[in-house]
């Protein structure tokens, strides 16, 4: 396999943004997956979650989910690393989720999170991976929470057609189709992204626990989450609500059907028996 990319020379971990006080984090989810298996020959900073160098002085951290956050990056640079990879991208996103954030090296306030500035004690390749875990767990809830919006919003029809006995029928194609796109959002965010897990990176690195309780809560990733489990929950029982409804009023048509045909074969049999 021929990588479609290029990679800048990976400056060792004492020299990472070793010269800057603040530097500028982009997270992106670009797509449905993204193929890392062509960076394992590039010497990458760190794994686990992947981070290559990029750029002059940048870095990047990749997940298979399809996110990428970028550090240090100028808008040039930034540019030409998507550009670079978007050839590794499973079903990309025409408009991808972004979410901005400055990184502040500040040893006396590590931890603190205010907007959209995230305090570190310094630079250190865990610190960033950690920063990156839950900027891309933050887009990624950004696109679904849009996406089980337009559901919800295609879905209420139905709700209230059942409330006015009203409802419309062979919708039963469409019907389904929320419910799989619910079931498959709900896939994604607890099966591959594990959005409420803590990363494994704290196993290793227990002292940024709390620079990562923090980031969680000032991204409310937790309570995001449930949001969106409640409506996607509340989706899959009205989509199945109306097509049981709708299963249940082809089945009276049919039984109505047959009672017709026994009236009429009636009617035809009386007919036969007192005109002949």
């Amino acid at each position: 396999m021929n990588p479609v990319f290029s990679l800048a020379p990976s400056p060792s971990m004492s020299t990472l943004f070793a010269d800057q006080d603040s530097i500028k984090v982009r997270a992106y989810f670009l797509g449905q997956q993204i193929d890392l298996q062509p960076f394992s020959c590039a010497d990458p900073l760190a794994v686990e979650p992947l981070v290559v160098s990029s750029g002059e002085k940048g870095c990047a951290v990749l997940f298979d989910y399809g996110a990428a956050v970028l550090f240090g990056l100028s808008a040039i640079e930034e540019a030409k690393f998507l550009s670079d990879i978007q050839g590794l991208i499973v079903d990309p996103f025409s408009s991808p989720e972004t979410e901005d954030a400055v990184i502040r090296r500040a040893p006396g306030q590590a931890g603190r999170v205010e907007s959209d500035r995230i305090d570190v004690a310094k630079f250190d390749l865990p610190s960033l991976q950690l920063v990156a875990e839950v900027l891309a767990k933050s887009v990624v809830l950004a696109e679904y929470e849009s996406g089980a919006a337009q559901v919800f919003d295609q879905v209420e029809p139905f709700a209230i057609s059942l409330q006015s006995r009203k409802f419309r029928r062979g919708r039963a194609a469409d019907l389904l189709k929320q419910i799989g796109n619910s079931l498959m959002i709900q896939h994604k965010i607890v099966g591959r992204v594990e959005i409420v897990d803590k990363p494994e990176l704290l196993w290793e690195y227990p002292e940024l626990d709390r620079l990562y309780a923090r980031l969680e809560d000032e991204y409310e990733i937790r309570e995001r989450h449930q949001a969106l489990e409640r409506k996607l929950d509340l989706v899959s029982r009205t989509a199945e609500t109306a097509l049981e409804l709708q299963h249940q009023n082809t089945g009276l048509r049919l039984e109505w059907y047959v009672v017709i045909l026994i009236v009429i074969e009636v009617l035809l049999s009386l007919y036969e028996l007192f005109v002949a």
